[in-house]
């Protein structure tokens, strides 16, 4: 996929880069380079919802679900324009990124009319309960239980490391509603919604002094029955697939962000003469290779993804980047030496040293780098289980 020559992309790409422009030095201003989930949330809704109103919030979907229709390349060169604008990260991300995507491969008809909607325009903000105290890389070892009532299920249970939870509207959930079953059999994908009575949020406080994450507690909530995703007892089907679209183009926006850190750490290494080292001067330049071959490798995916579905390359990708993004944290506290343990505000760190305690969560979450190197034996490789470590 080359972008570089389309005059098409080049028109497109100059239109996205105006109206962020436009918009980031005018109403806009105070959230340009904001890129945590916790500040200022009022304001963020209403980037969101600027972000709708304009028809930016979710690109490639239809018209009719407040999309444009937008090509794979179209929404590559926006989510690259959307970064290097430093406009603030998305609060609307797991809804423009995970629940929209899943809804158009999985959903019904009046479950698309419903939920698309209120994404696309910045009106509803989701969060995604999979992650418990005994399931999270195992996430098919979930206890949560919904069960049914007629109409409708009741749910109880606790979820946690739940991004936005404090914030969001809606949630999706994997609940065992088949009791007794054990493992992925007798999961279903249920949308929740966070405002009603029996669901309880506790913000988790991070050692970075923010919290952008909380554990969920469910104590009879309700979730209607016409709010599941796919069949009863195929949540797990659901939700792998959910997965699947973490791997699209909101990676090359990721890869912009890394982009800008990079730079960041560059900057100071000049500035306070750690460029000279000849060992760090080698590093910035490994770190600015990874970075090229990571976005080789995402325009491969997407270009699969275009004319089919995502390849084998698609199975690395994680594992590839939270190693590169822990490595570059690391690389940053020692350019910038002791000052990086100084916090600001009384609690708040520089924006580096943030990065640097969040990137030893890269490795983590959404599958440690272990079971990453597991998926690629087994469904990239076609390795046999009994064949890994031989």
């Amino acid at each position: 996929m080359d972008l570089a020559f389309a005059p098409e992309l080049e028109i497109f790409r100059a239109e996205a880069a105006a109206w962020l422009e436009e918009q980031l030095s005018g109403p806009f201003k105070d959230l340009r380079g904001l890129n945590n989930h916790v500040d200022r949330i009022d304001r963020r809704r209403e980037w969101e919802q600027r972000l709708g109103s304009a028809g930016w919030g979710c690109i490639g979907w239809a018209r009719p679900f407040g999309g444009r229709d937008a090509s794979i390349a179209e929404q590559v060169v926006f989510a690259e324009e959307y970064a290097r604008a430093r406009a603030p990260a998305r609060i609307g991300h797991i809804g423009v990124e995970l629940a929209g995507p899943t809804l158009l491969a999985f959903g019904t008809d009046d479950q698309k009319h419903r939920f698309l909607p209120g994404i696309a325009s910045g009106g509803t903000i989701w969060c995604q309960g999979y992650s418990e105290p005994n399931a999270g890389s195992d996430l098919a070892n979930v206890r949560t239980k919904a069960r049914r009532d007629g109409d409708r299920y009741i749910i109880d249970g606790q979820k946690i490391w739940t991004s936005m939870g404090a914030i969001a509207d809606w949630c999706f959930a994997v609940c065992r509603t088949e009791p007794g079953s054990v493992g992925p059999k007798g999961l279903s994908f249920l949308l929740v919604d966070m405002k009603q009575p029996g669901v309880t949020v506790r913000p988790i406080r991070q050692m970075t002094g923010d919290s952008e994450f909380c554990e969920v507690f469910f104590d009879g909530a309700v979730a209607d029955a016409r709010d599941r995703i796919g069949a009863e007892g195929e949540g797990w089907k659901v939700a792998m697939g959910l997965l699947g679209f973490e791997r699209g183009v909101s990676t090359l926006a990721q890869q912009m962000h890394f982009r800008n850190e990079l730079d960041e750490v560059i900057g100071i290494a000049k500035r306070n003469g750690k460029a000279a080292d000849p060992l760090i001067r080698q590093r910035l330049a490994q770190a600015h290779i990874g970075l090229k071959i990571m976005r080789c490798n995402a325009l491969r995916m997407l270009a699969n993804a275009e004319t089919g579905g995502p390849g084998p390359e698609a199975h690395t990708y994680k594992l590839y980047w939270s190693s590169w993004h822990r490595d570059l944290g690391e690389l940053a506290m020692e350019v910038i030496g002791p000052q990086a343990e100084i916090g600001e505000n009384a609690e708040r760190f520089p924006a580096l040293t943030t990065m640097f305690l969040m990137s030893r969560a890269d490795t983590i979450y959404a599958g440690t780098n272990q079971i990453q190197r597991n998926i690629i034996a087994e469904r990239a490789l076609g390795l046999p289980r009994e064949a890994r470590g031989q």
